[in-house]
């Protein structure tokens, strides 16, 4: 008899979370949640961004070999995306994609800088090697070494 008084006692003792307890956890981890998911979209962004940057810079690299190769056939200096598959692997080209070299300075047309979304955004998608190099580095990136310029 006295074990059962005992236990009654101890469950009579025994409190668990009261209803504004658990509502205060709740709103402490709303709190985090509506901190943190913003700032997780922003580092996935600028990651997307900075590979959309390199991807660029590496086909500006192959477009430089495809041009001292000679594979680069237009005579203004322009590489097409066809011309390119060659010289730029496990990049997929879209058929807007294409480099020129002009007065001495190369461009890219490359249609996912319009996906960009971070603050390294390019309101065009047509840039100089000046600019993707200046991207790049306010990104964080070292602009990518390419092969000299062909001399004419």
């Amino acid at each position: 008899m006295l074990k059962k008084w005992k236990n009654k006692k101890l469950l009579k003792n025994e409190k668990g979370l009261t209803l504004v307890e658990l509502l205060a956890v709740i709103v402490i981890l709303a709190i985090i949640a509506a901190i943190a998911v913003p700032a997780i979209g922003n580092i996935i962004n600028k990651s997307k961004d900075r590979a959309i940057l390199a991807e660029a810079s590496n086909i500006l690299a192959g477009a430089k070999i495809a041009y001292i190769d000679g594979a680069c056939k237009d005579v203004e200096n322009q590489c097409s995306a066809s011309e390119l598959a060659d010289f730029v692997d496990g990049i997929k080209l879209g058929d807007d994609t294409k480099v020129i070299y002009k007065d001495k300075a190369w461009s890219i047309t490359y249609p996912k800088f319009g996906d960009m979304k971070s603050d390294l955004k390019l309101d065009k998608t047509e840039v100089t090697e000046e600019e993707l190099n200046k991207a790049l580095t306010s990104a964080g990136e070292k602009p990518a070494t390419t092969p000299e310029t062909p001399k004419q």
